[in-house]
């Protein structure tokens, strides 16, 4: 049975009634019932309009004393108790077989309580896509899509978690990453199982603060300044380069398994390392050689630079694949 998108359906199961809000796949469908949105599969379903004609009413005539009250109905749990981030990868057609073109991102309280997060999701130190908000106690929240090529280009989730009502409560913070293979296996097992998403468990249960304990403290006396004669210990240390190339080929000999973070911290290590020399030794100015590119590396210094008070100004030269550095005399 074919639906679109705002199609009214009724679960076979529940006799629920709700509507179509996405399709998913051939037999996935994304569906709102009673305020919840949840896949399910289509022959799960069917349209609502022969039950509504051919359903008989009965009308009953009560007085008030004999009004029935109303069941609470409670939604049961999809996964054990806690918190997590739920990934649903959605497909396309590509030429003979179905490819992941997406995925939707969603978080899911499955704990008794409101929780207040933030979710911010960085590529490459850039962030992509950040939401902050309340969720209540047994909530799903649908944050947004990621591109499949962005997920296998290994962006962080950085996550903050905290219970919204009792500040007693730790505040619980983390980054989830999930390498490629991981992800590929995640999606092979889905497919396998007939299911429509994986999931991450964030937290179980937040926890109460720990008191922290008052210790005596011992106050060391406050020591003489000393000064230290920058001539004579630049003479025991590594003589400083004018020229620095922060390719990373330069710097190690095979960077085969190195993630973009790994090649990143070297090369600072490295410029760090440099401007520490050119700064004991009087050093006038150095050239840094960090190439174009897409321009990571070259923020990256300069924001070092910017940060570094030994430095008073720093120019973008060679068409900006250098930069040349200036020292205080």
């Amino acid at each position: 049975m074919k639906f679109t998108v705002g199609d009214k359906i009724i679960l076979k199961r529940t006799g629920e009634e709700g509507s179509v809000k996405a399709i998913i796949d051939k037999q996935m469908l994304e569906v709102e019932v009673n305020g919840i949105s949840f896949p399910t599969y289509a022959d799960e379903v069917d349209h609502p309009y022969l039950e509504w004609f051919t359903k008989k009413k009965v009308i009953k005539k009560t007085t008030a004393e004999q009004l029935p009250v109303e069941k609470v109905k409670t939604r049961k749990a999809r996964l054990p108790k806690g918190v997590y981030l739920s990934f649903l990868p959605v497909f396309k057609m590509d030429e003979f077989e179905d490819v992941v073109d997406y995925v939707k991102v969603h978080l899911l309280n499955e704990l008794p309580v409101s929780i207040q997060f933030i979710y911010d999701v960085r590529l490459q130190h850039e962030s992509e896509f950040k939401h902050e908000g309340t969720l209540h106690a047994f909530g799903d929240l649908y944050l947004h899509n990621i591109p499949f090529t962005d997920m296998s280009a290994q962006p962080r989730f950085h996550w903050m978690l905290r219970d919204a009502v009792n500040e007693e409560m730790e505040i619980k913070e983390d980054i989830l990453r999930i390498r490629p293979q991981k992800l590929f296996e995640h999606i092979t097992e889905l497919l396998q199982k007939n299911e429509p998403t994986f999931s991450y468990l964030l937290i179980d249960d937040f926890e109460i603060k720990k008191k922290e304990e008052k210790k005596e403290t011992y106050k060391a006396p406050t020591p003489k300044p000393r000064t230290l004669n920058l001539q004579n210990f630049a003479q025991h240390m590594e003589a400083p380069k004018y020229e620095l190339d922060l390719h990373i080929e330069k710097l190690v000999k095979n960077k085969r398994g190195l993630s973009n973070s790994d090649i990143i911290k070297i090369q600072l290590d490295e410029l760090q390392k440099y401007l520490t020399l050119a700064i004991v030794h009087r050093q006038e100015r150095m050239i840094v050689v960090h190439g174009h590119g897409a321009g990571v590396l070259r923020d990256a210094v300069h924001k070092m630079l910017r940060e570094t008070r030994e430095v008073t100004r720093y120019e973008n030269m060679y068409h900006g694949g250098a930069t040349e550095v200036f020292f205080k005399r």
